[in-house]
């Protein structure tokens, strides 16, 4: 039996007003498709957690800061829908373009701190757009729960100061991200990788993790910084954007280990641009 899909706010809401009614909890797992193991991941600690699991896809123009991306960016709703299928979700809602944007729309939310730096500083735009397209479908699910994936670690943390600022109801719940036996992070853009460069990639996770774990023994952060750029480098990435230690908290840079802290990293390799983070050892 496959997954109900709904396409438009006024079903959605009807039915998530008969599970509010009988007093079930409502969990929701935003994505933009193209699903592989950490979305499902994503959708189990949704199951485990609520009564109802709303499961959303949509392709969110707003938040790309390039056009070749956005057209490049995979559209897979049979098969993810598919997928979904099995692990017992209520619905599928893939929402009609005029349903989040409709004529006129006029609003963007931005996220100050949060959004600033990492991410932010070279993707302008990229967080705006991710801050009203899920204060939209936090709003329009009506979730009492979201769950996002750590890999996305700088996101995480701007919904979670979105729902504060903005006093949405709803629980926001970051899950561990998830890896491919190698070490990288599962991630919709990994299929973009050639094989040469898919066997090269591992290399930013391992660069990652060697130097949380120096930092976590004593090295100053500048010099295990410095080496872990320049593994990543060698390895074969084409360039580092940006690999910093930052404070797990609110993103603030951390001195060292004297408190929960996290390395994150973007990277690119053969066109791709990929990013990951790693917690520093306690």
């Amino acid at each position: 039996m496959g997954i109900p899909i709904i396409r438009t706010v006024a079903a959605l809401r009807s039915a998530v007003a008969g599970w509010k009614a009988a007093g079930q909890r409502v969990g929701v797992v935003p994505t933009m498709g193209a699903l592989h193991e950490g979305h499902l991941s994503l959708a189990r600690a949704a199951l485990a957690a609520s009564d109802r699991v709303i499961v959303t896809l949509f392709v969110n123009p707003r938040q790309f800061d390039s056009p070749d991306d956005l057209a490049a960016y995979p559209r897979t709703e049979e098969s993810d829908a598919a997928r979904l299928a099995p692990l017992g979700i209520d619905l599928l809602y893939a929402p009609d373009p005029d349903q989040i944007y409709p004529p006129g729309f006029a609003t963007t939310v931005t996220v100050a701190g949060a959004g600033e730096g990492l991410e932010g500083t070279f993707r302008p735009g990229h967080f705006d757009g991710v801050a009203t397209v899920v204060a939209k479908l936090l709003l329009q699910t009506g979730a009492d729960r979201a769950f996002f994936g750590e890999k996305d670690f700088q996101q995480l943390r701007l919904v979670q100061r979105l729902v504060r600022d903005l006093d949405i109801p709803a629980e926001i719940t970051g899950c561990a991200t998830v890896r491919e036996p190698d070490g990288l992070a599962l991630s919709s853009r990994n299929a973009r990788l050639a094989a040469a460069e898919r066997a090269v990639a591992p290399a930013l996770a391992a660069a990652l993790r060697k130097a949380a774990a120096a930092i976590a023994a004593g090295t100053p952060p500048e010099q295990a910084v410095a080496t872990a750029r320049a593994g990543i480098l060698a390895a074969g990435f084409d360039a580092v954007e940006y690999l910093e230690l930052r404070r797990d908290a609110d993103l603030a840079p951390a001195a060292g280990a004297v408190e929960p802290a996290r390395l994150l990293a973007a990277a690119w390799l053969g066109g791709v641009r990929l990013i990951d983070n790693m917690p520093l050892p306690r």
